[in-house]
């Protein structure tokens, strides 16, 4: 599955609860703070919510591949 980079862009005060319960859901703590996720349907619910705080990223299928650590 996709995914997308999530970070939050203008901050939650003085914004409705909703606007701010769904930020945290989301996993982001902090103004300017980002979280990679799955791009399954309730996370694309809950981002177009608050999408005039959020900036949303693609992220590239190599930059997600675990790196195999040398022995």
């Amino acid at each position: 599955m996709k995914r997308i980079k999530i970070t939050l862009v203008k901050s939650v005060i003085d914004r409705p609860e909703t606007a701010k319960r769904t930020v945290a859901a989301l996993g982001i703590k902090k103004l300017n703070g980002s979280v990679e996720v799955e791009a399954t349907p309730q996370i694309l619910g809950m981002v177009r919510r608050v999408a005039h705080l959020l900036k949303v990223e693609d992220v590239q299928a190599t930059e997600t591949t675990p790196a195999v650590a040398a022995v």
